[in-house]
């Protein structure tokens, strides 16, 4: 079974059925295909199943039912199997019936390979590193990464930081930063976020330039200044060579490395040098034996649209659920899986 969107009640262009072709080429055999999740038709599919048959239910989505985690939803979910295997990573930071309401009523219930390779590393790469160890933070605001940050700061030996948070961080030490992207109530936090570092001996790094615009667009005029030397009208949408060097400095350094958040407005290619030479610097270190952690979302995007992903030690599938894990936070759709997984601690 498998989720698609977020469908208001049955949905066409949600479902399932372009997957077909591709699992049954994967497989090697033909994949047949629900029109239902739950029923008795799928039951009666699912009884005249042969041995080694593969059956593609629709989408879960498709029930209310599923978000709600209703029991008797799970129930019948769960009659259907002898065992259930979570392997989808990216929703299991949810309850959901598929991810945790399930396991109540099917024994055992276990992870798949590509849910352990991510509690491996971003669980137990994390909390168990190589040294030194290194994390790189990105994204355009410091709220929506204060937990990682906060997390982070208890494990890592160095932190980088780049994106549109870094001009919060800068306002709180009292520099100018133009018309940059600044959350004026996280002030305070920046500032405690710094001396938390401090007194923890973490090397936290911010840009020592910026790239700057006048204006939020792709062929918005430029130019490069000291972090300390923004002028009015113009906004930081990337980070400076010299920033590149030094980052790139700090990274030799180590032996594990997690990326979670781009440098600057990738997707911008005037603005996407910061991030893309991290990427780069990344890929090379990984080829040295460096493990290196690209940990969802935008970064993911990053690595791939430079082409270095497939040298990178792990690339994580999960947005949320990555996020929620380097946190620090329990992932209902693993804990309520039989092996214990989020309690063993994992060197790779």
């Amino acid at each position: 079974m498998d989720l698609q969107g977020r469908p208001k009640g049955v949905t066409p262009k949600f479902s399932l059925a372009p997957l077909v072709p591709r699992l049954s080429e994967l497989l090697g055999i033909a994949v047949k295909k629900a029109e239902d999740v739950i029923g008795p038709e799928v039951e009666k599919l699912v009884a005249d199943l042969e041995n080694g048959a593969v059956l593609l239910l629709e989408n879960v989505r498709f029930y209310k039912e599923e978000e709600k985690n209703d029991p008797e939803f799970a129930k019948k979910l769960a009659s259907l199997a002898d065992l259930f295997v979570n392997d989808a990573f990216g929703t299991a930071h949810r309850a959901h019936a598929s991810t945790e309401g399930v396991t109540k009523f099917l024994k055992p219930s276990v992870a798949g390979f590509l849910l352990q390779k991510e509690l491996d590393y971003l669980d137990g790469a994390v909390s168990n590193p190589k040294r030194p160890f290194a994390a790189i933070v990105g994204g355009s605001k410091v709220s929506s990464k204060i937990g990682v940050i906060e997390s982070l700061l208890e494990k890592c030996d160095i932190l980088l930081l780049g994106g549109g948070m870094i001009f919060t961080f800068y306002k709180a030490q009292g520099l100018s930063v133009g018309s940059s992207l600044v959350e004026e109530d996280k002030l305070e936090l920046a500032t405690s976020l710094l001396a938390k570092a401090k007194a923890k001996g973490v090397s936290l790094l911010l840009p020592s330039d910026v790239i700057i615009a006048d204006k939020f667009a792709p062929d918005a005029n430029s130019q490069t200044v000291p972090a300390s030397a923004i002028p009015d009208g113009w906004m930081g949408l990337d980070i400076g060579p010299d920033s590149v060097k030094t980052f790139n400095d700090a990274l030799d350094t180590t032996q594990t490395i997690i990326w979670n958040g781009p440098m600057g407005v990738f997707e911008f290619d005037k603005f996407a040098v910061g991030t893309e030479s991290i990427a780069k610097k990344l890929a090379e270190l990984s080829k040295k034996g460096v493990t290196t952690i690209i940990g969802g979302g935008d970064s993911v995007a990053a690595v791939e649209k430079v082409g270095v992903a497939d040298v990178m030690s792990h690339i994580s599938t999960g947005g949320g659920a990555s996020l929620e894990l380097l946190e620090g936070k329990e992932l209902p759709g693993v804990v309520a899986l039989d092996e214990g997984v989020m309690t063993r601690s994992v060197t790779v």
